[in-house]
């Protein structure tokens, strides 16, 4: 693969991938709506409104593999949910299918499954239960994917990610936590690797306190290089700090699953 278009460049997701993808795919297109602050020479950058279907497909144009990073990246109204995360996620596959892009690795999220019990270990083939607008945007999204590649040949991944930072910094995130270089490991398994048609992977670093079975992943090929205990003293010292939320808490979805809550969160098992 020699063109790669990373969506939504100018995040800090994006800026992490970016840097670490320089050079592993001879050509890297970026896009979102205003380019990067740090935008090098080498990287090609594309202005893209996601609501429109024909910006879309402009910037799509001539790539081979695409790592959709944009939209709106936490909870937000339904309307830019709607815009942002629905009708435009449909628009890059859409014109990606019209483009004749090969493949597309598309970031979920965790928050697909936030109402799940901390208690239970989980792997990708428990159903969805979304914790939010947005956690239902990312189950559209993996919903997509499965059609764009069984009726047109796509191939698909997407990766349920969890929290991506340098280290964890809570006791959630002790169990979601993933570091760039090992996200930058699995977008690579969604381009490159041959037994790829539609995959849902957990996107998560060695974290001895995970809820997810990353059995997929490995299947894969995919192997770690950090762990999240390695972080534990001061990722609990800063919990210990953290007023309690009794939603929040008991969910692997944290603030997620609290926010307008309303219901009864013992018949949630």
């Amino acid at each position: 693969m020699k063109t790669v278009l990373i969506t939504g460049a100018a995040g800090n997701v994006g800026g992490w991938l970016r840097r670490l993808l320089a050079g592993v795919y001879p050509r890297l297109v970026l896009s979102d709506r205003r380019p990067p602050a740090d935008l090098r020479p080498e990287e090609e950058f594309r202005a893209t409104d996601l609501a429109d279907l024909d910006s879309v497909i402009r910037t799509v144009a001539g790539v081979e593999g695409i790592v959709h990073l944009g939209g709106h990246s936490v909870e937000g109204s339904w309307e830019e949910i709607l815009q942002a995360n629905i009708l435009g996620c449909y628009h890059l596959f859409e014109a990606a299918r019209r483009q004749g892009v090969e493949r597309i690795v598309f970031a979920s999220s965790n928050h697909a499954v936030g109402f799940y019990p901390r208690r239970r270990r989980i792997g990708v083939d428990h159903r969805v239960r979304p914790d939010s607008r947005y956690g239902v945007s990312k189950v559209f999204g993996e919903a997509l994917g499965s059609l764009y590649a069984d009726k047109y040949g796509l191939r698909v991944t997407s990766i349920r990610i969890g929290n991506v930072a340098e280290r964890p910094v809570d006791r959630r995130r002790l169990a979601i936590w993933i570091h760039p270089e090992d996200l930058a490991q699995l977008v690579r398994i969604g381009l490159e690797h041959p037994a790829v048609h539609n995959e849902i992977l957990f996107g998560a670093s060695a974290n001895e306190r995970s809820w997810w079975d990353d059995e997929a992943a490995r299947r894969l090929g995919y192997r770690p290089r950090h762990r999240a205990e390695d972080h534990a003293a001061e990722a609990l010292a800063a919990q210990a700090a953290m007023p309690p939320d009794p939603v929040g808490d008991r969910f692997e979805g944290g603030g997620f699953c609290s926010l307008e809550f309303s219901g009864d969160p013992d018949t949630i098992g």
